[in-house]
């Protein structure tokens, strides 16, 4: 598996957990580096994008590599019931590895315990998705689990309420009506939450929009709720 982008390479390189197998770089792209880039190959552009998907945004590094250690759904949530407070992002066959990427990238950001997503009818942890994390797929574990609907029940064993986001929901989502754990729930673009998972979730809700546009990308609709989350305190 090949990482790519500088965010991506880095945060891989200064994480113990990820085996480095082969790191290039093109003359551009060592200094982005940041100090990170022993046992270094230096290529042409050519070379380098040779090794690469057609189109990948290299920034001019790149890292082969193996994938992180699988986590299970009961460790995060153990962990998150250990914890005073804790945020978790369940996806529903987000298919679409920018997206999920991108929501990644935002539960590092506000600290969530992890992503959880189905093993079919969700993308590689690969080039793409890393790119997307910029970075965060180091920081936040991108759990693959084979029926989503028992994840649900094994975080709300733990104390997780699990609140799906739906843009038809009548309730609004309130930042004062969060539990001090949350599995926010996030079904697919345009077919959203399946039957089996919404009737999993203790809740759903909507967020609040004053434009005409009904619903949010995936990914910033992560955002906002992990946002809201985090002013919940």
């Amino acid at each position: 598996m090949w990482l790519y982008g500088a965010h991506a390479v880095t945060a891989a390189l200064a994480n113990p957990a990820r085996a480095r197998r082969r790191l290039v770089a093109t003359e551009d792209g060592v200094e982005r580096l940041a100090g990170l880039g022993d046992q270094l190959e230096i290529l042409d552009r050519r070379a380098l994008e040779e090794l690469l998907p057609p189109g990948a945004v290299h920034q001019g590094v790149a890292l082969s590599t193996g994938p992180l250690a699988a986590e299970s759904v009961e460790e995060i949530a153990g962990r998150g019931a250990a914890a005073s407070r804790a945020a978790v992002i369940v996806l529903d066959r987000v298919s679409d590895p920018r997206n999920v990427g991108a929501v990644v990238r935002s539960a590092a950001v506000f600290g969530a315990f992890g992503v959880i997503v189905p093993d079919r009818h969700s993308p590689p942890s690969g080039g793409v998705l890393a790119k997307s994390a910029s970075g965060g797929l180091e920081m936040v574990p991108l759990v693959r689990v084979p029926n989503l609907a028992r994840a649900l029940d094994a975080l709300k064993e733990r104390g997780f309420w699990c609140v799906g986001l739906d843009s038809e929901a009548e309730t609004t989502l309130d930042p004062a009506t969060l539990s001090d754990r949350v599995a926010f729930v996030l079904g697919a673009e345009g077919t959203g939450l399946r039957r089996l998972t919404r009737e999993r979730c203790d809740f759903t809700a909507s967020i609040a929009s004053a434009g005409s546009v009904a619903s949010l990308n995936v990914s910033c609709a992560a955002t906002i709720a992990l946002y809201a989350f985090s002013q919940s305190t």
